[in-house]
């Protein structure tokens, strides 16, 4: 999940908002070490070991849903006031360069990945290397899998299931469509109308634990239940973004930056909440933290500014690589996984060697994309499609 404000047609004039660069960097980072721990969950449950109960940043999924609000934000800034100059073409070739490249590439690492594992299954049956280039195909145009059909190759439903994380992409992808032929029309009132309804259906949806998942962590799969709640996890916070950035009046907030990162570590770090009665308080605590907390933090992000040097070199490094680093770390994970399953290896205290070493090797893998490869092609195309207007 990344937003994007660079240049494709127009040149861009507006202030550019750098923690919130900064912020999805964070929250990249924390999601990175969030699959650390989620990997120490699925093994136990794969070897029948555990609850399955992510004990360490349990809540680390729902920066999925702060990427939305803050694409939300940076969508409708950057582009509301530009409709009369730019067509629904150019809007379309602006996100695309900005997002499918990194696509490509983690549909292409994600199959190496899966090919390098012996291309098994997590039963442990191995795929044929036909459905495995099928698989890898359709990540590539964001078609998504069906849940038990061959080419779905991993076997427990992923929506992409060489690169699980495409999934929020592919809702990002529906969201941006979605504001380009109707959100955009609407007037402030009608968006905050349409976000108060959303907001009211997602917390219906989320709180009631209709998913039976006992949190907000929908939407990996293709199923009627993750299909309707992933498009309702996106276009909550999306829309809310949306009016945030419309109706945005800023102050001047000190350490923003600092103060939104303690925010977000402190948040995803919530252990786990058991359920009272029925009622998933797990639920409730995510979908106010969404609510909440994130729209708060977008907007201090808006209102600070990096006040020193060492903290825009920070902001810059991990806003660089945040859109890669997403992209490319879970083909890693898929490895580190089938490690944790085959060692039988369910704690940090084990496993803080590799660990750290999956940390660290997607941090400069994404970093290595990003230059070498990200920023290439998003100046090729652009200088491409940008010819003669």
């Amino acid at each position: 999940m990344v937003v994007d404000t660079s240049s494709f047609v127009f040149a861009d004039t507006k202030p550019h908002y750098e923690l919130l660069d900064g912020l999805r960097g964070v929250a990249a980072l924390l999601v990175l070490i969030y699959h650390i721990f989620e990997g120490f969950s699925f093994a136990e449950v794969t070897n029948g070991a555990g609850s399955g109960i992510i004990t360490t940043l349990n809540h680390g999924h729902i920066a999925v849903d702060f990427f939305f609000i803050l694409s939300g934000f940076v969508i409708s800034y950057a582009y509301d006031d530009r409709w009369s100059r730019m067509s629904v073409g150019d809007f379309f070739k602006r996100r695309l360069i900005r997002l499918h490249p990194m696509v490509v590439m983690g549909a292409f690492i994600g199959a190496v990945a899966f090919i390098a594992d012996g291309s098994r299954q997590w039963s442990g049956v191995e795929t044929p290397i036909g459905w495995t280039m099928l698989a890898l195909l359709f990540t590539m145009f964001m078609v998504p899998a069906l849940p038990g059909l061959p080419y779905e190759v991993r076997g427990n439903g992923e929506m992409f299931p060489l690169n699980g994380p495409a999934w929020s992409l592919f809702f990002e992808y529906v969201g941006n469509i979605l504001y380009a032929f109707f959100i955009r029309r609407l007037s402030t009132k009608m968006l905050a109308m349409l976000t108060f309804a959303l907001g009211i259906a997602h917390i219906c949806f989320f709180a009631g634990d209709i998913s039976g998942y006992g949190s907000v962590g929908v939407g990996w799969t293709i199923d009627g239940v993750n299909f309707c709640g992933g498009l309702l996890r996106m276009l909550f916070p999306f829309t809310m973004g949306m009016l945030l950035a419309r109706t945005f009046v800023p102050r001047r907030v000190r350490g923003a930056f600092w103060i939104c990162t303690t925010t977000l570590v402190a948040i995803f770090s919530m252990p786990y909440i058991a359920p009272v009665n029925g009622i998933s308080l797990n639920s409730i605590y995510e979908v106010a933290c969404i609510v909440l907390l994130f729209p708060l933090i977008v907007w201090m992000g808006a209102c600070g500014s990096c006040a020193d040097s060492a903290t825009r070199r920070i902001n810059k490094f991990i806003g660089d690589i945040s859109y890669p680093l997403y992209i490319v770390h879970y083909p890693i994970m898929y490895i580190f996984y089938r490690w944790l399953i085959e060692k039988r290896c369910y704690t940090l205290d084990e496993t803080w060697v590799v660990a750290s070493m999956v940390v660290l090797s997607s941090i400069l893998m994404a970093y290595i994309f990003l230059k070498l490869y990200d920023e290439p092609v998003r100046r090729y195309l652009t200088r491409k499609f940008s010819k003669n207007r």
